[in-house]
């Protein structure tokens, strides 16, 4: 189609073979290792695992966020979440208040120490970023993105967008 729509919908993408896709999985998989390799030798100094990263990065992403709204991002059960937030909470790394509003809810802040934990971690994850940004460029970026998004279930890019749209 000469208005490229056919090429923006995808179908000109249907040349791509089980091998293709067999190798993007791969990549993912490798990808993913180096992406969460240096956050895990920073948790490893706490005993913590990658949920206590999640878990920080979105408390420091959305302060205030209740325990009901970090279990909807993680998508993680609640025993889960609250194994992982005793141990932080425990630590002195977040901060759980008591709803002004409501004072069942409880809202979830990083301390000081917290937002160091977040800086080391998002730092090292940033340069990581930032160096393969940079070596792939400006149209190899966007549509990792735009693969990243397609990728996401509904409920997932509807969350990943209010996060992306709130600044938060």
């Amino acid at each position: 189609m000469a208005d490229g729509s056919t090429a923006q919908g995808g179908e000109s993408l249907l040349f791509l073979t089980d091998e293709h896709l067999r190798k993007g999985i791969e990549a993912m998989f490798f990808a993913y290792r180096g992406f969460t390799a240096d956050p895990d030798r920073i948790l490893a100094n706490y005993a913590y695992g990658r949920a206590h990263h999640r878990a920080v990065h979105f408390i420091h992403r959305s302060p205030g966020t209740t325990v009901n709204n970090l279990l909807l991002v993680l998508g993680v059960t609640k025993q889960s979440l609250n194994r992982v937030l005793r141990t932080l909470i425990e630590d002195g790394l977040v901060e759980s208040r008591i709803g002004k509003k409501d004072k069942r809810e409880r809202h979830l802040f990083l301390t000081e120490s917290g937002e160091v934990l977040e800086a080391d971690l998002s730092d090292a994850q940033r340069a990581r970023m930032r160096t393969a940004f940079r070596a792939a460029g400006p149209e190899a970026v966007s549509g990792f993105r735009q693969v990243l998004e397609a990728m996401m279930d509904p409920d997932q890019r509807r969350q990943y967008k209010n996060f992306k749209e709130s600044g938060s």
